[in-house]
């Protein structure tokens, strides 16, 4: 037992409980339901799921031990390992990683894809875990960085959905990770409470807080303490480049025109953005333009934040993760007592709370697959099929944002083709965001502004402004053979030829590009 650990446990009685992660090996049998910590990346438990990735790989158990699941958002490389050990059955509602994807698309892996602000909330409805006989996760496995004078929990990076999988697990195993510092004073907890007897949440403000610092547990049932010694593995951020500057170029003047018509005051609203090269142009452009005193309502913090704040443009924000790369965190802990009075990480029901999120006016920015002329949005299933990472929190916010813009390059590059995947297509191959819930969308081309257009309008739009030149010409034909097929049946509200609206999708199958040079081409 170190002397580092002797300090961050400060309830003395789960001392006796301390085992190596070898040692809590025989605490799992094949088929439980396991929670773990973590969001995105950061702040999910690592000893213990690789002594069990260990475990199976010493005694050839590939495929006959295995689990079902369930963690906030995606967790580290140790989720990527136990796909690569076909040890996961089930998996909901997130992941990122090639493995686990793979293993999903493969139909190793039955994946249930969730709002993630859904997600906590219906595990302790008992949603997830009905065919069982206790209703209850067999064992919660969750990360902390210290743990208070009653037991309670004090997590690192991430909160995620730990208080609703704390609330019903049969039994708790606590990682007390002492190579990361103590994130204490940092979080604020909310406790799940089922209707009808639900509050709402009082946050009328991204910096205030209900003051509960730590995540309660009954003690009785934390079975094991161990420590870990294993820093969070965030691989580097996705550089801007000259496409994601010109996506932000478009949407920070499309913001400077919304305060100059009114629309929005010189500090905005609450900003939420998402993870990718994208996202991280938008936050260096607003850290080096005109916006001042802004603050941010959001699920995740990354690298390029650490900027924000040291321009002097973020006064405050809020998340339930801190996706740092291993820079990033020293940055950080270099700095704690600046950034932690400017931050707050709270449950992912509550960051994503769809009512908050309204009630705030938060400004959503996301990144879809492809969006279609009439403005449905595709963001997790390539040609309809193949999943990506999952739904995430999207929509939680594209729903319910004061703006809801959608960012995406105008194209992308096939193997044979620069420009062979067009973004904007006539018929999302799967919808995940609906025509009703997007207000912008941006390309590196321009900006379409749908808000208050009827469908037909908005493909004009989105054609003209969003498109890629290749594709202009290619997507204004198959809108104008749709509207003069619809005429004459007399359904012109938002026109379409089926046997054509998935054509250039069929194309990049058998071809390798979106550019079908006939409409008339029969698959």
């Amino acid at each position: 037992m170190s002397s580092i650990l002797k300090q961050r446990v400060r309830y003395a009685p789960y001392l006796k409980k301390l085992r190596t992660p070898e040692q809590c090996v025989e605490l799992f049998k094949d088929g439980q339901y396991l929670g773990w910590s973590g969001f995105t990346g950061v702040g999910a438990p690592k000893v213990i799921p690789t002594a069990l990735a260990d475990h199976v790989e010493k005694n050839k158990l590939q495929g006959k031990f295995q689990f079902h699941l369930f963690v906030g958002a995606s967790a580290g490389p140790e989720e990527g390992r136990w796909a690569e050990n076909n040890m996961i059955l089930t998996r909901a509602p997130h992941q990122v990683g090639k493995s686990i994807s793979r293993g999903i698309n493969e139909n190793r892996i039955q994946f249930f894809d969730k709002h993630l602000s859904m997600f906590p909330q219906d595990l302790t409805y008992g949603f997830y875990t009905k065919e069982k006989e206790n209703d209850l996760l067999d064992y919660t496995i969750i990360e902390a960085t210290a743990i208070t004078e009653d037991g309670s929990i004090i997590p690192g990076p991430a909160v995620g959905g730990s208080p609703e999988m704390l609330s019903v697990s049969d039994k708790v195993i606590i990682e007390v990770n002492t190579k990361t510092p103590s994130f204490e004073g940092i979080h604020d907890i909310d406790l799940p409470v089922n209707p009808p007897l639900r509050q709402p949440y009082p946050y009328t403000s991204v910096d205030q807080r209900n003051g509960r610092v730590a995540i309660p547990v009954d003690p009785s049932k934390v079975v094991a303490i161990v420590e870990s010694t294993e820093n969070d593995k965030v691989p580097p951020n996705t550089p801007s480049d000259a496409m994601s500057k010109a996506i932000a170029d478009n949407l920070l003047e499309f913001l400077e025109h919304e305060v100059k018509a009114g629309r929005l005051p010189e500090n905005l609203h609450p900003l939420q953005s998402g993870i990718g090269n994208v996202a991280n142009a938008i936050i260096e452009g607003l850290a080096g333009g005109n916006f001042k005193n802004l603050s941010v309502w959001t699920e995740v913090l990354q690298d390029s934040f650490l900027d924000f704040f040291e321009s002097g443009k973020l006064d405050f924000a809020t998340a339930t993760s801190i996706r740092l790369t291993e820079s990033g965190f020293e940055r950080l802990f270099e700095n704690w007592d600046t950034y932690s009075h400017k931050l707050c990480l709270r449950s992912q029901v509550v960051s994503n709370s769809p009512e908050i999120i309204r009630r705030l006016g938060v400004i959503a920015m996301n990144t879809p697959v492809e969006v279609d002329i009439y403005g449905h949005a595709n963001s997790t299933n390539v040609l309809g099929s193949r999943m990506l990472n999952g739904l995430g929190g999207s929509a939680d916010f594209l729903r319910n944002a004061k703006l809801s813009i959608m960012h995406t390059p105008a194209a992308r590059p096939s193997k044979t083709d620069p420009t062979g995947v067009s973004c904007i297509v006539p018929f999302a191959s799967h919808v995940d965001q609906t025509e009703h819930d997007l207000d912008v969308v941006v390309t590196d081309y321009g900006l379409a502004d749908l808000r208050g257009l009827a469908p037909k309008k908005r493909a004009e739009e989105i054609i003209k402004n969003c498109a890629h030149p290749d594709y202009v010409p290619i997507l204004q034909e198959y809108y104008d053979r749709a509207r003069f097929y619809c005429e004459k049946k007399k359904s012109l509200h938002e026109p379409h030829i089926l046997r054509d609206a998935l054509k250039m999708h069929l194309n990049f199958e058998d071809f390798g590009t979106m550019k079908i040079d006939n409409w008339d081409k029969k698959f």
